[in-house]
């Protein structure tokens, strides 16, 4: 089945988008380090959110297609908790965290935006993202309402504005693991959210 690559935005719209041939990457191995040092470039010069993802997401893919040892690069899901992170990256004033994340089958996120951008690419197993939309009024300014779904399977690149909203179920019937890269977090503006009770609170 053909990779896909996706954009949600801060509406819970999924943006299906163009995934950058092969032919204009160099054969040469495509390292971690070379992959931030490009990343931090993108940053620098591209101010638009949605911009800055187009020009990232191809850089993940290539960067997981070059390096094989990212595909066992994670930590086995803890059994109480349903899911495991295992840093990669993460540097005092540089404005990037990458992570690989799994988690055991069956096992749904909260209801949640990030707070910055986000790119999620899936190495193994398959996870549904419900996409949600803030629809709250005077009574209920926090509510929020799903809007699609979408599944991802290996291969499969889902990118996030901030202020996207989500949830993770994972479906397969063996952990489900990813590689995820996200941008500078603004905590105050970073939410969970509870559907039932039309409430938000910061994590």
């Amino acid at each position: 089945m053909e990779s896909k690559d996706w954009l949600v935005n801060d509406r819970g719209k999924c943006i299906d988008c163009e995934i950058a041939n092969n032919w204009q990457w160099s054969a040469k191995k495509y390292r971690l380090y070379r992959f931030l040092t490009d990343i931090e470039d993108i940053i620098d010069r591209t101010p638009a959110e949605q911009e800055l993802l187009q020009e990232i997401r191809p850089l993940v893919r290539r960067l997981l297609t070059s390096s094989d040892w990212l595909q066992g690069e994670y930590l086995e899901p803890d059994p109480k908790l349903g899911w495991s992170v295992l840093t990669l990256y993460d540097e005092i004033d540089f404005p990037l965290t990458i992570q690989t994340v799994a988690w055991l089958p069956g096992q749904v996120s909260p209801i949640h935006n990030h707070g910055t951008w986000g790119i999620v690419a899936l190495i193994s197993g398959a996870e549904k993202n419900i996409l949600w939309q803030r629809s709250g009024d005077r009574e209920y300014p926090n509510r929020i309402d799903p809007v699609e779904e979408k599944i991802l399977e290996p291969g499969d690149i889902i990118s996030f504005t901030a202020d996207a909203i989500h949830s993770v179920e994972a479906i397969s019937f063996e952990p489900s693991i990813s590689f995820n890269i996200y941008g500078e977090t603004d905590y105050k503006n970073r939410f969970e959210f509870n559907s039932a009770t039309h409430s938000a609170e910061n994590f």
